[in-house]
């Protein structure tokens, strides 16, 4: 045999024993490489996750109102309808305000008498003064007079009846002047000790003033208007002619401008919220469409805090239940975007800019 066809064996007897080396070699290191990237890629994800909270437990919230009057009446119109846009201030109902009206001119009435009255009476203790003082200008003559007889008396000018005449009037004289400085001090206490006081400054004419004002806010509450800017619903519950009592709702209104978000996130996950973090908010009626927000308040309690009936954990069957609080947050909106609607779901997904550290496992 020749030595090429003892050498072309070796050779191919060669070639597997290479293959069997290198694949010995690095099977370790692929195994140990696929370690290490896993290695890495659970550290980085470990290193940046927690930054982001995602809440799908979240709703559209808006200010709401059913706007009532505190007086009762007839339903004379409703100028809106189910679903239409109002602005702050707009006629939503009005009531029928003909006995108002007459209650009103009623006390204006009677706040111009009380006027005149309080005028007159003002006169009338000048009148009593002018009296008061003829009166004792009748005192001084009948004095005189007296003094008079009383000289007279002795030499028998006058009988003694003329004297005890005049006597009397002076007495008498003295008690009218007395009693007309008593009338003229009532009357002065009724202007308030001021005989030149204002009439609008005195009690009585205040009293009458206050129902004019009485009678005016009531006329003024036949009309309810819409407290902000909204849109009107359930208003098919009130129709004109029907008796609407006081604080009654009439329908309601939810503004279209006072528009938030409330997500109600695990306490488990709100380690690293905080008011002003930033907020990105998806809502299930529009897919596609993400909203920037903001974080505007964490609730100090959770939603249990005020239930009727709250959780009692002092009983020996006690069960541990994760908590959500909810937190408001604020949404910009722009003047294309589509309309939210309060009760729409939402996913939001808070963004809470922290980082962990090594030194956290430690």
């Amino acid at each position: 045999m020749s030595q090429a066809a003892t050498a072309a064996p070796r050779v191919a007897d060669a070639a597997p024993k290479r293959s069997r080396a290198r694949t010995r070699v690095l099977r370790p290191l692929l195994m140990l490489g696929g370690i290490a990237v896993v290695a890495v890629g659970a550290g980085y994800f470990w290193l940046t996750g927690g930054r982001y909270v995602s809440i799908d437990d979240a709703y559209v919230r808006a200010a709401k109102e059913s706007p009532a009057t505190d007086v009762s009446g007839i339903v004379a119109q409703v100028p809106v309808h189910e679903g239409e846009p109002v602005a702050a201030g707009q006629v939503m109902l009005q009531l029928d305000d003909r006995q108002f009206v007459i209650a009103l001119d009623r006390a204006r009435a009677n706040l111009a008498q009380v006027a005149l009255t309080m005028e007159a009476m003002k006169q009338d203790y000048r009148r009593m003064l002018h009296d008061a003082d003829a009166k004792v200008a009748q005192l001084d003559a009948d004095q005189a007079n007296y003094e008079r007889f009383a000289n007279l008396v002795k030499s028998g000018s006058v009988t003694r009846a003329e004297y005890d005449n005049s006597r009397f009037a002076v007495a008498a004289d003295r008690q009218a002047v007395e009693a007309l400085r008593v009338q003229a001090k009532v009357q002065l206490a009724k202007l308030g000790g001021n005989a030149d006081i204002d009439v609008r400054d005195t009690p009585q004419y205040r009293e009458a003033k206050a129902q004019v004002d009485e009678a005016q806010r009531q006329l003024d509450h036949t009309v309810i208007r819409a407290p902000f800017d909204g849109t009107v619903t359930q208003v098919d519950s009130v129709q004109p002619g029907m008796y609407l009592a006081a604080a009654t709702p009439a329908f309601g209104i939810v503004s279209t401008a006072d528009v938030w978000v409330e997500a109600n996130p695990k306490e488990t996950e709100l380690t690293h919220v905080k008011p002003g973090d930033s907020v990105a908010i998806s809502v299930d009626t529009y897919p596609g469409r993400t909203w920037p927000g903001t974080v505007q308040s964490i609730s100090p309690n959770s939603g249990s805090e005020f239930s009727i009936l709250p959780a009692q954990n002092t009983s020996g069957n006690w069960v541990k239940v994760v908590q959500r609080i909810p937190v408001r947050i604020a949404v910009e909106r722009r003047p294309d975007d589509p309309p939210l609607r309060a009760g729409m779901s939402v996913e939001a997904t808070i963004d809470t800019g922290h980082r962990r550290s090594i030194s956290d496992l430690f």
